[in-house]
């Protein structure tokens, strides 16, 4: 677990929850403001420099004792062997680069990553663009190789053997006279080079307790379906769930994966049944033959990476609210699924589907930028959705049931058209609004599947125009070629 923080004052705190939460890495991240298809004032003023927060983080982990349990890691502006010698005494173990090596593979920083009009044929999917690509892999390893050859003769000047001597030791770094300059003159850089003298760790030493994954569900599932694991054997469970416990069904997800490999076990094979409400990132990762039913509600990240798994989400049973205007799932449900389905009654939170590249889901309702960068797959919302809907949507299909009228104001129209459903299209509606009711029990979809005649024509088709493109351009070849 790598998680990424923006380098910037009062970051260290933040660091160490990362550390006492069990991660693996914690990434600093500073200098400029993001990509290459980054706004131009973003890269000119947004961002700190990274040592700031580096030396912060590593200062607060070591007076803490947390420094041996975590890994830290730093990126942002780094190009040659003096940053990472840097780096490495402010007490960085790791070092992330991206723009030098797109340098050596031939970019010349136009700043139109985002476009699909690199003219140098690196970010760009446009064969005619690819065609100008020059890089070579050589290229790379050989800026690498005299980055690698800075450091060494900058080790050598220091009197260390190896990088790992070199990590924290501030000590062996001081201001310059660049200091004196008069623009530069008063300048206080004491507290970022300042070395906490303690007796403990002041490196990654693997001292991290994983005793904790010990007691989560997933090894009292392990155990429940040994018998599908090993045998194939249909397993059924039924459990109560909390918030507590998150990424439930990954690690038995896993267990398959390396059991099944890539194809996971037949449909329904294991059916997990739970009461409560599922913490984060439930299901995420799961393959075909895990199906997870919640009776509750599930927090942000559902379905994450879903490839494969059924994920069902209802309302107790006995409610007297209204599932279509109550929040059932969180925040970025279905985050790069790329096959597998899911059913939510009720209203999902912002981000639903974001990066989606071949799940199905049905949910009754979703908050701002769902569809985000969608790539495939197909999603039907039997309800409201907040505003920027399909931005950056480039494949995939979705359904919206717009009884108001309103939807188009709600839509980024950059990347997405506006149709009326074909005979095909409402097929496809109809089978996972049916579906959608199997597993939920839904009354919005059972409504809507008893007066599809009213409902059908309110449905409208959220269609991207990369993909209208790529299917007219593949007709017109066909057509050609008949």
């Amino acid at each position: 677990v790598n998680v990424k923080l923006v380098s910037e004052f009062g970051v260290g705190i933040v660091a160490a929850g990362i550390s006492k939460g069990k991660a693996d890495v914690v990434l600093i991240s500073g200098h400029d403001g993001g990509t290459g298809s980054s706004p131009l004032t973003s890269i000119k003023y947004a961002g700190m420099p990274w040592e700031i927060g580096l030396a912060e983080t590593q200062q607060v982990l070591v007076l803490n004792d947390l420094r041996g349990r975590i890994r830290v890691q730093t990126d942002g502006g780094l190009k040659t062997g003096r940053d990472v010698a840097v780096a490495a005494l402010l007490g960085a173990d790791e070092y992330g680069f991206s723009t030098a090596p797109l340098v050596a593979m031939g970019c010349i920083l136009m700043r139109v990553c985002h476009l699909n009009t690199c003219p140098v044929g690196i970010a760009t999917q446009d064969p005619v663009l690819r065609e100008r690509f020059a890089g070579l892999p050589e290229h790379v390893v050989r800026y690498f190789h005299f980055v690698a050859e800075e450091l060494r003769e900058i080790m050598a000047k220091l009197g260390f053997r190896t990088l790992d001597e070199m990590i924290g030791r501030t000590d062996r770094l001081e201001a310059n006279e660049a200091t004196e300059h008069w623009k530069t003159r008063g300048l206080d850089f004491s507290d970022l080079l300042h070395r906490p003298d303690v007796d403990h760790a002041i490196v990654n030493d693997g001292s991290q307790d994983w005793s904790l994954l010990d007691d989560v569900l997933d090894q009292k599932l392990l155990a429940l379906c040994a018998p599908a694991i090993e045998r194939g054997e249909p397993v059924s469970v039924d459990l109560p769930i909390r918030n507590v416990d998150r990424t439930v069904g990954t690690i038995l997800g896993s267990e398959i994966s390396l059991a099944h490999g890539a194809e996971g076990l037949p449909e329904d094979t294991i059916e997990l049944r739970f009461k409560g409400s599922a913490g984060q990132s439930l299901g995420a990762f799961c393959p075909s033959g895990i199906t997870i039913h919640v009776e509750g509600d599930a927090n942000d990240y559902t379905g994450k990476g879903l490839c494969g798994a059924k994920i069902s989400v209802r309302v107790p049973e006995g409610s007297t609210f209204d599932p279509g205007q109550n929040i059932i799932a969180g925040n970025v449900v279905l985050y790069g699924a790329t096959s597998g389905e899911a059913y939510f009654q009720g209203v999902a939170g912002e981000r639903f589907a974001v990066r989606n590249s071949g799940a199905s889901a049905v949910v009754e309702g979703v908050g701002d930028h769902g569809c985000e960068y969608m790539t495939g797959g197909t999603v039907v919302i039997l309800g409201k959705t907040g505003r920027n809907f399909g931005a950056g949507m480039s494949g995939g299909f979705a359904y919206v049931l717009d009884e108001d009228g309103d939807f188009p104001g709600r839509v980024n129209p950059t990347r997405v058209d506006l149709e009326t459903m074909t005979p095909e299209d409402e097929e496809v509606v109809l089978r996972l609004l049916r579906r959608h009711f199997q597993y939920t029990r839904s009354k919005r979809a059972d409504d809507v599947l008893r007066k599809w005649e009213s409902y059908g024509p309110k449905f409208v088709k959220v269609f991207p125009k990369d993909l209208k493109l790529a299917l007219d351009t593949r007709l017109e070849a066909h057509v050609g070629d008949g």
